[in-house]
């Protein structure tokens, strides 16, 4: 079952808390300094989540990739996944000592042989052994989120931090059954939720302990606009590293996938020129995509099919595009910076950026797995620095966007969704959305995916597999339905929901009018077309 929570609306530098819950829990002192900074201790701990969670992450997917293309570097990318959760020990032993590093490794590194074992049981189809695995990774999400919940003093409640990792475990999940199922476009979109998913939990589970031990962070907090800043320029530049390092492998290896990672790319892209937009408006948002992309992105395209063809002057054209993009691109960054970030700083950080996008490509091509995946590590934390002096920069230069108040749980400020029964596109706020699955009618009643909504409202959908359960929260609401059931439960409160939940194609199918309703959402029929419009004042 897929339970994916795609990113139409997110806001690419305003990341939210992921749950209101969380953000009320923050007391931590306001004992910023007197101007804004990426670089406070508290949002250094965001940070360093955010590098160790979303590797976590682009490890597992790539790991249980190999192993299914029974690549020569399987075993390496497993081994890489396993040394990401004892890199994370450290950092759990400096906020709770050596015993609650322990206790944390225990139930973390103890999950990771589901990889392996989950793309075993999809090789031979075996419903048993694919049952045995969900039943781990359930007891694995009930056991570090409540570890979570006792070491946080509850600032991260554990039920909440449970459906966290279920949503987690499932778009990993759901990542490798689309590769398999050869739905590669899928793959990748939901390849990058998974991956920006992870950057929410690490601004969730830091912003818990930062409340939790204000004293030992000095005050800050790590929910800042200058901390969201940072956090969305981590998500965006390690994505960044992630698909080119898994573009160049897959091109070279003439892969099905390798168009719709290129596409992946392109949405990477799509989403720097927004935030860079968001700052220094839509000319600047342009003269970055035009640096961006011409001898950077499709440069490394260039490379994988001269490589390909073994044109080897083709092959030092294209690697000296890369090299002319460090210094154009650093001198934007300079110029864009006012200086802020110097360009000579600029262009040395992003030449030492494609020197390991192509140290890491040319290992792959030598079948050096050990040295690919210590030179992917490298090539993955890299980029932590990339947005830690980027976002430094910007906030220098414009204090006045970045001030002091905590950012708190940000949802979209969507005014209207339209639908129409029988067609897979959607309109929100007038743009155009695809829909996996058309809003149809089945006896009397309407029903529309779950996901639909969720994702338009900004909300965050978990599934547990053992309960047959979905859980929504969206702002300070929280929805618990059942497949085959017509009971909901509403902030704790048992409601009747018309009419019976169901799955089609994948997705779970919810009463429109109830969960439209229930969210404050009016509901207008055009009985000539069939469509739905909902709206509400923001």
């Amino acid at each position: 079952m897929k339970m994916t929570t795609k990113r139409w609306l997110t806001p690419v530098l305003s990341l939210s808390l992921l749950v209101p819950t969380i953000a009320a829990a923050s007391t931590a002192s306001a004992a910023e300094p007197a101007k804004p900074s990426a670089s406070t201790p508290a949002v250094e701990l965001r940070a360093t989540f955010d590098y160790l969670l979303s590797e976590h992450f682009a490890l597992a997917v790539d790991a249980m990739i190999k192993k299914y293309d029974h690549s020569f570097d399987a075993a390496a990318a497993q081994t890489a996944l396993e040394k990401n959760a004892k890199d994370m020990v450290p950092a759990i032993a400096s906020i709770y000592g050596d015993a609650g590093a322990q206790a944390f490794d225990k139930i973390f590194s103890g999950h990771l042989n589901y990889t392996k074992d989950y793309v075993a049981a999809v090789e031979t189809n075996n419903a048993a052994e694919k049952a045995d695995v969900a039943a781990e990774i359930e007891e694995f999400a009930v056991n570090l989120g409540s570890f979570l919940g006792k070491a946080t003093g509850g600032k991260l409640p554990a039920a909440t931090a449970q459906s966290v990792l279920r949503t987690h475990e499932a778009q990993v999940k759901e990542v490798f059954d689309d590769y398999v199922a050869g739905d590669y476009g899928d793959a990748l979109t939901t390849y990058r939720e998974g991956l920006g998913f992870m950057f929410k939990i690490s601004g969730a589970l830091s912003g818990a302990i930062v409340s939790q031990m204000p004293d030992k962070f000095m005050g800050t907090r790590s929910d800042t606009p200058a901390g969201d800043l940072r956090s969305a320029l981590n998500n965006l530049a390690a994505e960044h590293y992630a698909l080119a390092a898994f573009s160049m492998q897959k091109g070279f290896g003439k892969s099905p996938a390798y168009p719709a990672i290129l596409k992946a790319e392109e949405g990477n892209t799509d989403s720097w020129t927004a935030a860079v937009a968001s700052v220094y408006g839509k000319a600047g948002g342009d003269a970055f995509k035009q640096v961006w992309v011409g001898d950077h992105i499709n440069a490394q395209d260039q490379i994988v099919q001269a490589t390909l063809k073994g044109n080897a002057s083709d092959i030092a054209a294209a690697r000296a595009k890369l090299s002319k993009f460090s210094v154009d691109f650093g001198n934007f960054l300079g110029a864009a910076t006012e200086g802020n970030l110097p360009a000579a700083a600029a262009t040395a950080a992003v030449a030492e950026h494609e020197r390991l996008v192509l140290e890491a490509f040319d290992l792959y091509m030598a079948k050096d797995a050990s040295g690919l995946y210590a030179s992917y590590d490298k090539g993955y934390s890299f980029m932590f620095g990339v947005g830690k002096a980027l976002g430094g920069a910007i906030v220098t230069q414009k204090p006045e966007m970045f001030g002091m108040k905590p950012t708190g749980p940000v949802m979209p400020s969507v005014k209207s969704i339209w639908l129409k029964v029988g067609s897979k596109t959607a309109k929100v706020d007038a743009q155009s959305v695809a829909m996996d699955v058309a809003p149809g009618v089945w006896n009397g009643t309407t029903y529309v995916s779950l996901r639909t909504l969720t994702m338009a409202l900004g909300a965050n959908i978990s599934w547990n597999p053992a309960k047959n359960e979905v859980t929504v929260m969206a702002g300070s609401d929280t929805m618990v339905f059942w497949i085959g059931s017509d009971m909901a439960k509403v902030n704790g409160k048992t409601m009747d929901a018309g009419s019976k939940l169901f799955i089609k194609e994948g997705r779970t199918q919810v009463p429109l009018r109830f969960i439209a309703e229930l969210l404050g959402w009016k509901l207008d029929w055009n009985t000539a077309d069939w469509s739905i419009t909902l709206t509400k004042a923001m």
